[in-house]
């Protein structure tokens, strides 16, 4: 008898069974893949995810992989190149972009030095319920074998189409279907300083991120109803998308690529209610948003931390399970669906408005509010005390200054 079984031993899966294992209960962690392996992923963890590895006692370990820190954020809309970085998050004040075969790697390692129980090359089936709560699950070995384990809840991390989300029948919420498709691919001998996004133009995405090994990572994103368009011929589409950035498709003619182009139009964008009867759910099988803003490993590692800590609070008598389940669900909405909307809105490829380009234009030469600016993005410094129409106003009204200053000294 387990007193938490995890279904799913990612970004999400790993850290819920390491900081539940490190109160002391009987976590068995279950995945399909082996580890180190790798996923489909942006990579980023930003400031407010790589505090929390910090906290976890595991940033040393993805800085000792080789994992570049990442300390600067250069954005082009075909424009002008802005560049920047956020204030620190928790002390945080580096980014990072490590391989998923190191990253994975860190987090299933930490659960099982912390206590929890790994069995890897195994799928989980179905759930096991009893007067209808679920008291457990079963599952599959790689040889083929059955087996039965028991528990007091079951955490599904097992992604989008969750086995653990279905079975609950966990209801969905502030639903909208995919609106992206993105691929990438890796290379080397790329120039790269930090993290460099070209949007040339509303519907086209670029995104450049340096990791392990001295190779990036290169995003291209489309809108996902030209995804079958862009399956058609994948190499021709992905390249002639680099082509639309010059500066980057004179560097990549120099460049080696090392892996084939990989990528999904299946997006979805949903909340689902986190838990039930015997279940609950973490990363984004409870949340799952367009990779567009790529905040996908930041926000499962602070889920991690919220599902722990109610978990925690139910399983030791503190609370009532499900009271303690339910402030789970509100935490995460307050903090997720105000990012959750933003991903939506950026997902529209609407053209770039006036106003942006405006505001690009009175950021130029003021560091500071540039760097609120990205601490926007990287959710350092809250939207709306960047985005709001008085601190927009002081940014015109200062560039004016400056310019009427210049003018005259000239």
């Amino acid at each position: 008898m387990y007193d938490v079984i995890v279904v799913g031993a990612r970004c999400a899966g790993a850290p819920t069974a390491m900081l539940l294992a490190r109160k002391g209960y009987r976590v068995l962690l279950l995945d399909r893949a082996t580890f180190p392996s790798d996923t489909i992923s942006t990579l980023i963890i930003w400031q407010t995810g790589v505090a929390k590895l910090k906290r976890w006692g595991l940033l040393d370990k993805v800085v000792k992989s080789g994992c570049p820190s990442i300390t600067r954020f250069t954005m082009d809309l075909g424009d002008f190149p802005l560049s920047g970085w956020g204030p620190p998050a928790d002390g945080a004040a580096e980014s990072y972009a490590p391989r998923r075969t190191v990253l994975d790697k860190v987090l299933v390692d930490a659960a099982v030095t912390a206590g929890a129980e790994l069995r890897d090359e195994c799928s989980v089936r179905e759930l096991v319920v009893e007067d209808g709560r679920v008291v457990g699950i079963c599952g599959t070995t790689k040889e083929g074998a059955t087996f039965t384990e028991q528990a007091r809840i079951a955490v599904g991390a097992d992604g989008k189409h969750s086995v653990v989300a279905r079975a609950g029948k966990a209801p969905a919420y502030s639903q909208h279907a995919s609106r992206s498709c993105f691929y990438y691919t890796f290379w080397e001998d790329l120039p790269c300083d930090g993290y460099e996004v070209y949007w040339p133009e509303g519907k086209r995405y670029i995104l450049k991120i340096p990791t392990n090994g001295n190779q990036v990572l290169v995003v291209v994103v489309w809108p996902h109803d030209e995804f079958t368009a862009f399956r058609a011929d994948v190499e021709r589409n992905y390249m002639a998308t680099l082509g639309l950035a010059p500066e980057l498709a004179d560097s990549i003619g120099s460049a080696r690529r090392i892996s084939r182009i990989l990528g999904t139009g299946d997006v979805p964008n949903f909340f689902r209610k986190p838990y039930g009867p015997g279940w609950a759910l973490v990363g984004d099988t409870g949340y799952n948003k367009d990779p567009i803003t790529a905040f996908g490993i930041s926000d499962a590692f602070r889920d991690a931390e919220l599902l722990a800590q109610a978990l925690d609070a139910g399983l030791s008598g503190l609370q009532q399970l499900d009271q303690a389940l339910e402030g789970y669900e509100q935490k995460r909405n307050a903090v997720a669906m105000p990012l959750y909307e933003h991903t939506l809105s950026v997902a529209n490829y609407q053209p770039h408005s006036p106003k942006s380009f405006e505001v690009r234009a009175a950021l130029r030469g003021n560091q500071v509010d540039t760097d609120r600016f990205f601490g926007a993005i990287a959710s350092t410094v809250p939207r709306n005390e960047f985005f709001n129409r008085e601190n927009i106003q002081r940014i015109f009204r200062q560039a004016a200054t400056w310019a009427k200053d210049t003018a005259e000294r000239g």
